[in-house]
């Protein structure tokens, strides 16, 4: 996390300088007023108007010790949206009382808030959000801790308000991925089919207007003997147009071991930059799900490629879309 840390006179440079201290790993930036004089490592500024835009776009996280009137006059004409605005926390002169004032979940301000209480002595972090408060689940943190994309975020304050009030949320996803959100206390799984107003979506391929979470993807590929980079590429090209996934949400491509010295398929993952897996007979063999009647049965023994690799890969060994075959020479399926 990039951290810039205002200050506006001598008593707020003098607590710049010792929190920067407390955060010395993090390695921050002081900002402070011309006219002080200051370390070779402290930027000047003549107006904060001047270069607050910059510092902005520039850093994660600012640390104002200012008024907090002021800070939010200051930032209100640069306020875009909580999937891109910056932390921004007031901190007090004697640097014990600690508050995130803005994009406490996404932005990580409450986070660092919390690093910073714990961190300073005496220092109380006066944490405003409801969900924080009520110890209640906030999708929006569960999806930045899993490394989930958000869409319509937009949707999220109702979702979090009907959590706040204790009523009932649906969420339509898989089961392996309800079961492992630990606090579930009023939320309800659905059919994807059920999706309603009041639901969440969590699903790589399910495109809604409520919000959704979009979880990360492992792929388990099969091929013939010496298919190219080419087909094998153009089968994945035709996999994630049809089904809506982003490359950047793949983690792992999987196959069988005795893939493993398959050059297109090699080749194929380089380019793209995946990690690969082979898992061997046994790992495949001892799945216990049912999988999809595959040649490979006939030639190695095997329950199949795709669709075990791809779950062997996965984290919640759920598979999510079964094998498809191209070009007669590569099969491909998708795991959560």
């Amino acid at each position: 996390m990039k951290i810039a840390i205002i200050s506006i006179n001598r008593p707020s440079l003098e607590s710049s300088i010792e929190l920067k201290e407390y955060l010395k790993d993090y390695n921050p930036t002081i900002y402070t007023k011309e006219g002080l004089i200051v370390q070779k490592d402290i930027v000047k500024f003549k107006k904060l108007d001047d270069i607050l835009p910059n510092i902005w776009k520039e850093y994660d996280a600012i640390i104002a010790i200012l008024a907090v009137g002021a800070v939010v006059r200051k930032i209100a004409p640069l306020l875009k949206s909580k999937e891109s605005d910056p932390a921004v926390l007031v901190i007090n002169l004697k640097l014990d009382r600690v508050l995130p004032l803005l994009s406490g979940h996404l932005g990580g301000a409450n986070e660092l808030a919390d690093i910073i209480s714990k961190r300073v002595p005496n220092c109380l972090n006066f944490i405003s959000t409801a969900t924080d408060q009520t110890d209640t689940l906030a999708f929006d943190m569960l999806a930045k801790e899993r490394g989930w994309r958000i869409e319509n975020i937009k949707e999220l304050a109702k979702i979090s308000n009907r959590l706040i009030n204790r009523e009932v949320v649906k969420v339509a996803t898989y089961e392996t991925i309800f079961n492992s959100i630990e606090n579930r206390e009023n939320l309800k799984l659905i059919d994807f089919k059920d999706i309603d107003r009041d639901s969440v979506v969590i699903s790589p391929t399910i495109r809604s207007n409520r919000l959704t979470l979009t979880p990360k993807v492992y792929i388990g590929i099969g091929c013939n003997r010496g298919t190219s980079r080419d087909v094998i590429e153009k089968s994945f090209e035709l996999f994630i147009q049809t089904y809506n996934i982003r490359p950047d949400d793949i983690v792992t491509v999987g196959s069988f071991d005795a893939k493993r010295d398959e050059k297109g398929l090699l080749e194929f993952a380089k380019g793209y930059n995946f990690k690969m897996e082979f898992f061997k007979k046994d790992d495949i063999n001892s799945l216990e799900k049912e999988f999809t009647k595959s040649a490979s049965t006939k030639f190695f023994g095997l329950k199949g490629v795709a669709e075990p690799s791809a779950v062997l890969a996965s984290e919640y060994r759920e598979l999510v879309i079964k094998k498809k075959v191209y070009f007669n020479a590569v099969t491909i399926a998708l795991a959560v």
